[in-house]
């Protein structure tokens, strides 16, 4: 296997009876990159990273992790990888220090080694002021630096984290985001599912699953330029105003050249004919009796991208499989 790739997939398919949860998924992460994976729930992201840590079979193709197969090398691969999952699974009951000492004794860490690797995912995680702090009195910010803290206890070449930053504040996600960026300078290779848009936005490389199937894959700005996107004779623009954007996309969706409406806070992203002027939207959407509407022109976001590639390659792929149950 290429030595700069770190998570290789080449059309793994997963079924658990009558039940396909992947179809024929294939992707590569390279070393030192911060993947992300999207997708609505039950599109089979978790079911893709159980394969990739090695506790799940593909029913047909294969992967490797770290360049060891997941199917014949289950065990090596679990030794080479940290896993954070998105609810805490760490011990309440154990201060910060005590709960670091017993994964170090999981990973057979010992001696001035064992010490080393502690005070190194303490400091890394800024975990010094609470090392004698219940884990269960934490924070949810804290309890994730924790956990990733017990993840890297081993100094994994991999690192899933499966919607790491669910239910945390903005800060204490900007903050562990800081912490994956600096892990991914030192040689570290991420694998994150999300659904938070901001946080695809930082990832080197994105891709977005739906109904067990891989329906794109690329960096963000490649996927911004896809032309089934913005489509040829069309283009997008922002109509922002202070109040009553739910009533104005409402009304926007009934001019005949808008294609596409969403909320984005307090303003619309509209696709629109490329031939109606900016003036000539903000008229007809003030026309609504809403009159401090503003247009202007804008590129696609990527939770543009991903809605309208859900309207798109995701449908055909509904109309093809009409009876395919997710789980």
């Amino acid at each position: 296997m290429n030595g700069e790739i770190g998570v290789d997939v080449q059309g793994v398919t997963k079924d658990f009876g009558s039940v396909r949860a992947l179809e024929d998924v294939t992707l590569q992460v390279p070393r030192g990159e911060i993947f992300g994976l999207l997708g609505p729930n039950g599109s089979g992201k978790s079911t893709l990273i159980r394969i990739l840590c090695g506790l799940l079979v593909p029913t047909a193709g294969r992967a490797t992790v770290d360049g060891l197969d997941v199917e014949r090398e289950g065990e090596q691969v679990r030794q080479h990888i940290g896993y954070v999952s998105q609810a805490f699974s760490l011990y309440r009951d154990l201060t910060v220090d005590e709960n670091l000492d017993f994964f170090s004794s999981i990973y057979r860490l010992q001696g001035a080694d064992r010490k080393e690797r502690i005070e190194w995912v303490i400091n890394l995680a800024h975990l010094g002021p609470y090392r004698d702090r219940l884990a269960g009195v934490l924070s949810g910010g804290w309890r994730q630096r924790l956990a990733l803290a017990a993840a890297l206890m081993h100094r994994p070449r991999v690192l899933f984290l499966d919607e790491p930053t669910a239910g945390i504040d903005p800060v204490a996600r900007r903050e562990l985001w800081d912490l994956l960026f600096e892990l991914a300078a030192g040689g570290v290779t991420m694998f994150v599912t999300t659904h938070y848009m901001d946080e695809a936005e930082r990832c080197g490389t994105v891709a977005y699953l739906y109904m067990s199937r891989l329906i794109v894959s690329g960096r963000p700005q490649a996927l911004k330029a896809l032309p089934e996107v913005t489509p040829e004779g069309t283009r997008r623009v922002e109509a922002a105003c202070e109040e009553g954007v739910a009533k104005l996309m409402t009304s926007a969706r009934t001019l005949p050249y808008v294609h596409a409406a969403t909320i984005f806070g307090t303003s619309l992203h509209l696709l629109i004919d490329a031939n109606v002027s900016d003036q000539k939207v903000e008229q007809d959407l003030q026309a609504f009796g809403i009159t401090d509407v503003k247009v202007s022109p804008i590129e696609p976001s990527l939770e543009d991208v991903f809605v309208r590639l859900t309207e798109t390659r995701g449908r055909e792929i509904e109309a093809a499989r009409p009876q395919v149950v997710q789980v």
